[in-house]
């Protein structure tokens, strides 16, 4: 390679060549994306007897398919012309290192604005500029460092793809080797003395060796990658102890059978990948239930306005069929794909694409699942039915993703750091002792250690606990996004309550008008303007308004959040909501009420006399005694006096709050290290969610969900929001009484280990039993406190 031109591009460097790795790059932009897969080993991406950089030419030309308009349609989930999004299935995910890669694609290609992994269904989801890459180009970069993606048409059309059931083999392998192994093993344990053991004795340890070849090489086989690459970017996370005793395992026993000076523990290496597999398994089941592409259970809160014979009801998404009508108000995200026809739409993709500037749409055209309409009501009709993951991939959007906070993965990470360094330092001691005081049990001494330290347990307590406890929640209608929420909640300290639609209840509200009567007409323009707002007050009133709305749409409409709505129908011009926004003379002053102006006239106001939802003085009673409480509400402090009374004293209140106040009053919180949890109506306080600790949504009887959000809480439970807060606590509880469990395990194993007296029948009785404890234990003690729920 010449040195004036870039070993990545090909470009001419002429004079300002950066040299790396006896190598040179045009500019820094080539050489770190150089570096990036040479410190992955994906250095197959240059092709050495062509051009570096260019397209290998073992697949040119093999994904020219991509070239045609009508696969690339059935193939993109999103495409607006100028952003797309594809989802491609990935076998050859298998490491955190696969991850950083693939998710760093806009590194090696300009066009991708985002790439994010979903490991456990190995998924690659791409959002990519239409005028900067195409899908052709994608595919063939991907492929051309390793990551060949599965293409089915089948699957575009079903959305679809093959089971990966590596992991299914794997833990099969495994449990036949445990049990034969086991089986062969029992003369050895009880030393029987007999003439036909004893003559077929090498035989069956020569099969126990057989059998522990494939789980060794083939089952475990990801403990020894992911250890490999934890060390080779200097971590020992906890694979690495696992890959050393399972190591230390297999080449005593072998050494023990071919000497014949023991039988070996090729038993308890078959238990110990089992088992450990076997937690693996139940971890994978966990995030497929979080999935929710189990039709959310049938019990999933989240709704939409179906329009039926010009009759307007509220029905779950999953019930969504292929030609229903949709209303979609201002604020609601589109929960899938359709055709509009009718109102203004300007739709804000950035739950889809990270980009915020509305797309604005006519009449014909076709809506994709995660925009949200934010110029006023849109009607729609539904090409496709719902796509229960879809909103889960925007629940599990990276835009979304809070500080990296240390999570009990990576105190399990942390502790297996030390754990490692503490069992080599005593192997180290052990053995010096040994050589001392009777060399010939040195070797004994020090591989027991290896084998007997091996932190199997600590490694499956953490996901059997939250796996359990995930599916508790989830039954009792409070959807957590992922375990670290229950973490996050064990560590909150200060909870805010919105107001409206929050504590109080949007069905119950009591109404009463003051000012200028309104005539039909006005009443039925104002039912048609509201009719576009998903404010709980808004909701309210147009419950209230006994007319038929208008078959006319705004023609203009903009709802400015915490103040009220501009809009304009018929040739009359509102503005509804505070009294500062319509400028009039604020009447009632400490009530809660929606103020109307109609062509610059004021007419007067909408009371509201609000119900709060049963128990709520029981629920702020009982998280008054743990946790500072605050109200934070974008209301009047009409009902203030009330609150007091019914609240507890050490309740803080802020009303009059803007959505932009409500975001920086947490944040100064946050500032004086407080762990904080919002509890909001979704959409509306979107910001808030977002910014605090632990967002939750309460829902209702409209689409609130929010990908902001960390949670989703039924509002029929929210006098049990107590209880769920007690039992996160105490399921991290749990996690770490399990962890002393397990070093309880490993103190008995390391007594037997460095006194010379570790037996094939006592690796064999306390390796599987400390597995079978952790898991017992976890599960029954997080059932058993759920039993309060």
């Amino acid at each position: 390679m010449s040195v004036n031109n870039c070993y990545h591009c090909g470009a001419d460097c002429g004079k300002k060549s950066i040299e790396f790795n006896n190598k040179y790059f045009c500019c820094n932009g080539c050489k770190t994306v150089y570096e990036i897969l040479n410190a992955n080993e994906l250095t197959c991406y240059y092709d050495l007897e062509s051009t570096p950089g260019t397209i290998p030419s073992d697949i040119n030309g093999k994904y020219n398919y991509l070239e045609n308009e009508d696969i690339i349609e059935r193939l993109l989930e999103f495409n607006d012309t100028e952003t797309s999004v594809v989802e491609f299935y990935i076998p050859s995910i298998h490491c955190s290192s696969c991850i950083w890669v693939l998710e760093n694609l806009s590194k090696l290609n300009q066009g991708v604005t985002i790439s994010i992994v979903n490991f456990p269904k190995k998924l690659l989801r791409i959002t990519f500029k239409n005028k900067r890459t195409n899908l052709k180009e994608l595919v063939e970069l991907i492929t051309s460092i390793g990551y060949e993606p599965y293409i089915s048409l089948e699957d575009a059309d079903s959305k679809t793809n093959n089971v990966d059931k590596t992991l299914i083999y794997q833990v099969s392998i495994a449990a036949f080797a445990f049990g034969n192994i086991m089986l062969l093993s029992f003369p050895e344990y009880f030393e029987v003395d007999e003439f036909w053991l004893e003559k077929y004795k090498h035989l069956f340890r020569l099969l126990m060796f057989t059998m522990a070849l494939p789980v060794v090489f083939y089952s475990a086989k990801d403990y020894f990658i992911s250890a490999y690459k934890g060390l080779k970017h200097k971590m020992l996370n906890i694979d690495v102890p696992i890959a050393l005793g399972i190591s230390v395992l297999f080449i005593r026993s072998s050494i023990e059978i071919f000497l014949d000076i023991g039988s070996g523990f090729f038993d308890s290496l078959a238990g110990l990948v089992f088992f450990l597999l076997l937690g693996k398994f139940f971890q994978q089941k966990t995030y497929n239930f979080l999935s929710f592409e189990r039709d959310y259970k049938s019990y999933f809160p989240i709704a939409v306005s179906l329009i039926k014979n010009d009759k307007e009801t509220n029905i779950q998404v999953k019930d969504i069929k292929k030609g229903d009508r949709l209303l979609i108000r201002n604020e609601e995200l589109i929960p899938v794909d359709g055709i509009l026809i009718n109102g203004n739409a300007a739709i804000d993709y950035s739950f889809v694409t990270g980009e915020s500037v509305p797309v604005i749409k006519i009449s014909g055209e076709k809506l994709f699942a995660g925009g949200k309409q934010t110029a006023g009501a849109i009607e729609m009709e539904v090409i496709s039915s719902i796509e229960q993951s879809y909103l889960t991939q925007l629940w599990s959007n990276d835009v979304f993703n809070k500080s990296n906070e240390k999570t009990i993965k990576n105190i399990t990470d942390s502790i297996s750091r030390f754990f490692t360094i503490a069992i080599l330092l005593i192997a180290l001691f052990g053995g010096v002792f040994w050589y001392f005081y009777n060399a010939a049990m040195l070797f004994n001494v020090v591989t027991a250690v290896l084998i007997i330290a091996c932190p199997c347990a600590l490694a499956l307590s953490a996901p059997f606990a939250f796996g359990n406890i995930l599916r508790i929640f989830g039954y009792k209608k409070f959807y957590l996004k992922n375990s670290e929420t229950i973490e996050n909640i064990s560590k909150v300290d200060t909870i805010i309550f919105d107001k409206t639609g929050t504590i109080t209840s949007s069905d119950k509200s009591q109404l009463t008008y003051f000012g200028t009567a309104l005539t039909d007409i006005e009443k039925g323009c104002l039912k048609s303007v509201l009719r576009a707002s998903n404010h709980p007050l808004s909701r309210s009133l147009y419950e209230y308004l006994e007319v038929d709305t208008l078959q006319e749409k705004p023609s203009k409409f903009n709802e400015i959040l915490g103040k009220g709505i501009e809009a304009t129908i018929n040739d009359f011009n509102f503005k509804i909501g505070a009294s500062s926004f319509v400028e009039a003379k604020a009447v009632a002053v400490n009530e809660t009420s929606i103020y109307i102006k109609i062509n610059n006239e004021f007419k007067g106001y909408f009371l509201f006399k609000n119900s709060y939802r049963e128990g709520t003085k029981e629920v702020f009673k009982k998280l008054g005694a743990h946790y500072n409480l605050v109200i934070l509400s974008g209301d009047n402090d009409g009902e203030k006096e009330y609150l007091e009374k019914l609240l507890p004293k050490n309740t803080r209140f802020q009303f009059n709050q803007k959505p932009e106040d409500k975001l920086d009053f947490i944040k100064k919180l946050q500032e004086n290290n407080n762990k904080v949890m919002m509890i909001g109506d979704g959409l509306n306080d979107a910001g808030a969610l977002a910014q605090s600790n632990v967002g939750i949504a309460i829902s209702e009887d409209v689409n609130v969900f929010s990908p902001a959000c960390d949670a989703i809480l039924d509002a029929k439970l929210f006098n049990k929001l107590p209880e769920f807060l007690i039992l996160s606590k105490k399921t991290i509880s749990i996690i770490k009484a399990s962890f002393v469990l397990s070093f309880c395990y490993n103190i008995v194993g390391l007594y037997f280990a460095l006194t010379g007296m570790l037996t094939p029948v006592v690796a064999a009785i306390l390796m599987p039993l400390s597995s079978i404890t952790i898991v017992v234990f976890v599960t029954i003690l997080t059932n058993w406190m759920s039993k309060k729920l």
